[in-house]
C-alpha cells in the first residue's frame, strides 16, 4: 500500500508539471503534443527517476522525470501510427494521428524527443552532463527504444537469449534510462553507473516478462512473447530470478529501498 500511495504521489507530480508545460512554434502541434501527454499512464519510468535520486537524498529532479516521459510519449505515438501498429485508440482515447492527423503525429514525435533531450539538459550538472546525454542517446536511439520498434515491426525466428535482447530493447533500454538518470542526476557514484545499469537491465526484463505472462492468451501467434515461447511456468521463474539480480544490485548499490519496485509486477 506504501509503494501504491507513493507512485500516487508521483504521478501527481509529473502530472502537475506536464500541466505548466507551455511549448512554442506552431499551435497546434504544440496543442497535440500536450494531448498525448495528458492521455494518462502509469508514469511508471518518471516515478522511478524520483524513486532513485530520493533514495540517494535529492528530491529535485522534475526536468529529469518530465525529459523521460517525454520520450515514452513519443515512442507511444509512433507505435500507434498507422505505418506501425495503426491502433486508433490509446488509454480509452483517440491516438494521436485520429485526433489530429497522421503528419502532425509523426511531428509531434520529433518535438517530444527533443523537448526530452533539453529537459534532461536542464537537470543535469556539468559533472554528469555527458554520460546523461550518453545514456539518453543511447536508451532512445539504435542501441535501444528505436530498435526495438523496429524488431517488433519486423520479427524473425529467434531463441531464447536472442527474444531477451528483443526485450530488452522494447522495454528495458528506457527502463535502463531512468534508473541511471536518477542516479546520475541524484548524486550516485558514476564510478558505479554499470551497476546501476545491470539493476535496471533485471528489472526491465522481469517487468516485460510478467507483461507478456498478462498478455499471454492476446499475443497467440506472437513470436515476441516470452512466456508463449517458455511456457508460463518458465516465464515465472524467470521474473523471480531476474527480481532476485534485481535486488542484488540494489543491495550492492547501498539503495534496498527500491526493493519495493518488485511489489508492482504481478505474474
Amino acid at each position: 500500500m506504501r509503494l501504491l500511495s507513493q507512485l500516487s504521489e508521483y504521478q501527481k507530480r509529473i502530472n502537475d508539471q506536464i500541466s505548466r508545460c507551455s511549448f512554442g512554434g506552431p499551435p497546434r502541434l504544440s496543442a497535440a503534443c500536450l494531448y498525448a501527454l495528458n492521455n494518462g499512464g502509469k508514469r511508471f519510468r518518471p516515478a522511478i527517476v524520483y524513486m532513485v535520486a530520493e533514495a540517494l537524498g535529492k528530491a529535485s529532479v522534475d526536468d529529469a522525470a518530465l525529459g523521460v516521459e517525454f520520450f515514452h510519449t513519443a515512442s507511444l505515438i509512433a507505435d500507434d501510427l498507422p505505418c506501425m501498429d495503426n491502433d486508433s485508440m490509446r488509454r480509452g482515447q483517440p491516438s494521436l494521428h485520429r485526433a489530429f492527423d497522421e503528419k502532425t503525429a509523426l511531428l509531434a514525435t520529433y518535438a517530444l524527443i527533443a523537448e526530452g533531450y533539453d529537459r534532461i539538459r536542464r537537470s543535469a550538472s556539468p559533472e554528469v552532463l555527458s554520460d546523461v546525454i550518453e545514456q539518453a542517446s543511447k536508451g532512445t536511439g539504435l542501441l535501444g527504444a528505436t530498435s526495438g520498434q523496429y524488431l517488433d515491426l519486423n520479427p524473425t525466428s529467434v531463441d531464447e537469449e536472442g527474444l531477451l535482447e528483443v526485450l530488452y530493447l522494447k522495454t528495458g533500454a528506457l527502463f535502463e534510462l531512468s534508473f541511471v538518470l536518477g542516479w546520475l542526476i541524484g548524486g550516485g557514484d558514476l564510478h558505479l553507473k554499470e551497476r546501476v545499469q545491470e539493476a535496471a537491465y533485471h528489472f526491465g526484463l522481469a517487468f516485460q516478462i510478467a507483461d507478456d505472462i498478462d498478455d499471454y492468451d492476446q499475443d497467440e501467434g506472437r513470436l515476441y512473447n516470452y512466456a508463449r515461447m517458455v511456457g508460463k511456468g518458465r516465464a515465472r521463474e524467470r521474473v523471480v530470478k531476474e527480481l532476485e539480480e534485481t535486488e542484488a544490485a540494489l543491495e550492492e548499490l547501498q539503495i534496498p529501498s527500491l526493493y519495493q519496485l518488485t511489489d508492482l509486477l504481478v505474474f
